[in-house]
């Protein structure tokens, strides 16, 4: 071996030694940096050359810095990290409704509920008692008011989710423009050469924070870029990001949002992570618990004015003016004609239908009493057996049919609404509607509204409880208290259109259906975050720095670095000592 062959020897040694000191105070200096992963350094000794008969070393080559990562385990981790996304996003939105619906307070909707009822049996135990009317109608707009707060507080939330929608889309997408300008940086940086660890693991940072926000399939490349799919759906691709975006559309008067790409409005199926979440959860949980409420209020509306419509109370009824306000081109149609658009805005349930009520015109001063009975036909067949509407009942065919009775008139207001006068002396009596019209239209109501959003006690009780309607006819023959005991009844009766449940039974299904997700969404976020902090600690263990590790490292290069000083000395010595002797 030569002098010079010994002097290349030592001057790799030295670099080598050199380049892996400066790598290990890199790791130390990122040894609290998030998401940096431990380099290390290749060596590789340099091939070997002849010397007569042998072979012999020529020094250690450094065949590269390698980032100490492992890209399945990774991938498992940004997965771990979706679906903790998702369950803890779950868990926040379903405590939520939860705390709003307050299913073991004293105060909660089966408890208004309750307390309704009570008044109003408290009112068929004693009808003449006037403290007994204005308990039913304080009660009512507490219930009432009760309920259109829960729903603007179900409403808030369900804004505050497409805020938040709004807001993490924004922040995928930004998240998504910076993995594809890393992409591209990265491809020139290491040019299908080596790999620049610290672009990686910016990229990698970035993908881990978009992870937890959306579920996303990274697919590597050889030149060193990530692809990024969403299902089956790529969003970047190289140095390209298609981009996120909401899209809002109405479908059927409910708005539905959906997260799309930018380029060509690809729905993206997203079921993990926080936008996950959110997207299921406005859905599932927040509109489903308003349409729950809504249902409910609708029927309460619907069974209360049904009773109280036809009852009697100590007041008598001279005049009455619905609630329900209807356009003029809607006046002449029929109650179901589709284009009448005052009906078709009704839930279902408000809605009247075929049947028929009776209306008595009573002489105070003689008793003397003349009863008609008013048929609603809302069969949808003409007066040839087709199809049809043009014989169905309409709200002018209502004011017509009342006009037609004696010492009755009927008139339509100027803002739309029916009202029916007794003449001077007279008195009316409304019974045995079978078809719910008079309800329908708001006629000598209890409550006014059509769900949670707008219920409210009709203001003529509110400003005098003798209105209440205690009493009621049937078939002729007058009850004290048939109306009170009809309406306090429906605590116990069983709604066709709610699956054959009460009231407050539907209500604690809502509420324990939330309560049975809220547990398993506390489980499921458990489980999750036991997943992640393993995946999390393997990662660690793997490209984690340790302190320890690297100081032995360290103290190893340094003496490395020592000996290959000590051993150019020596070989500079010998030269210098050859170059004597041929002095």
């Amino acid at each position: 071996m030569s002098l010079g062959g010994a002097l290349n020897i030592g001057r790799s040694a030295l670099n080598a030694s050199q380049l892996a000191i400066q790598v290990t105070g890199n790791n130390v200096a990122n040894a609290s940096t998030a998401g940096y992963s431990r380099q290390v350094v290749g060596l590789n000794p340099t091939g070997d050359g002849r010397f007569g008969n042998a072979f012999i070393g020529r020094g250690v080559d450094v065949s590269g810095i390698r980032r100490q990562a492992d890209s399945a385990l990774q991938q498992r981790l940004w997965s771990s990290l979706s679906q903790e996304g998702r369950a803890n996003s779950d868990l926040n939105l379903l405590s939520n409704v939860e705390t709003a619906l307050d299913p073991l307070g004293n105060n909660n909707l089966a408890a208004r509920l309750g307390s309704f009822f009570n008044s109003w049996s408290n009112l068929a135990d004693q009808p003449g008692t006037a403290g007994n009317r204005s308990l039913v109608v304080q009660s009512g707009r507490q219930l009432a008011s009760y309920v259109r707060d829960l729903r603007a507080n179900l409403v808030s939330q369900r804004d505050q989710v497409d805020t938040n929608l709004q807001v993490t889309t924004v922040r995928a997408n930004d998240l998504l423009d910076q993995v594809a300008s890393l992409n591209t940086q990265i491809v020139l940086a290491e040019g299908g050469q080596g790999e620049s660890g610290a672009l990686r693991d910016q990229r990698d940072a970035l993908v881990t924070e978009l992870s937890k926000l959306v579920d996303v399939t990274p697919l590597p490349q050889q030149n060193g870029t990530l692809d990024l799919l969403v299902g089956s759906t790529p969003v970047v691709l190289a140095g390209r990001s298609r981009g996120v975006e909401l899209k809002t559309t109405t479908v059927n008067g409910a708005t539905q949002i959906a997260v799309v790409t930018k380029d060509n409005k690809e729905t993206l199926p997203i079921a993990q992570g926080e936008l996950g979440s959110l997207l299921n959860q406005r859905t599932e949980l927040v509109n489903d618990a308003i349409v729950k409420l809504d249902e409910i209020a609708t029927n309460l509306i619907a069974r209360v004015n049904r009773l109280h419509s036809v009852g009697t109370s100590s007041t008598p009824l001279r005049s009455a003016t619905g609630t329900l306000s209807f356009g003029t081109s809607d006046q002449p149609l029929a109650f179901n004609d589709p284009a009448n658009q005052t009906i078709s805005a009704l839930p279902p349930a408000l809605r009247p239908e075929s049947g028929s009520f009776t209306v008595t015109v009573t002489n105070t001063a003689t008793g003397a009493q003349q009863s008609r009975t008013i048929q609603i036909d809302l069969d949808g067949i003409d007066n040839t057996f087709a199809p049809g509407f043009t014989d169905d009942t309409s709200l002018d065919d209502l004011r017509l049919a009342f006009n037609g009775i004696s010492n009755l008139s009927a008139s339509v207001t100027a803002d739309g609404k029916l009202k029916i006068d007794a003449a001077t002396g007279y008195e009316i009596t409304l019974s045995d509607d079978t078809s719910g019209v008079l309800a329908a239209l708001g006629i000598n109501t209890y409550f006014k509204g059509k769900d949670a959003q707008d219920i409210m006690v009709r203001d003529e009780l509110s400003a005098d409880p003798n209105l209440i309607n205690a009493g009621q006819v049937v078939k002729g023959s007058p009850s004290a208290n048939g109306t009170a005991m009809a309406i306090a009844g429906l605590r116990t009766e069983r709604i066709k259109n709610l699956g054959n449940v009460t009231l407050t039974d539907r209500w604690d299904q809502t509420v324990q259906n939330i309560a049975v997700r809220t547990s398993a969404a506390k489980t499921n976020a458990g489980a999750t975050r036991v997943v992640r902090e393993n995946l999390d600690a393997q990662r660690s263990s793997l490209s984690g720095v340790s302190l320890d590790e690297e100081a032995i490292n360290l103290l190893s290069y340094q003496r490395a670095y020592q000996a290959s000083a000590r051993f150019i000395s020596t070989v500079d010595e010998l030269t210098q000592s050859l170059l004597s002797i041929i002095r």
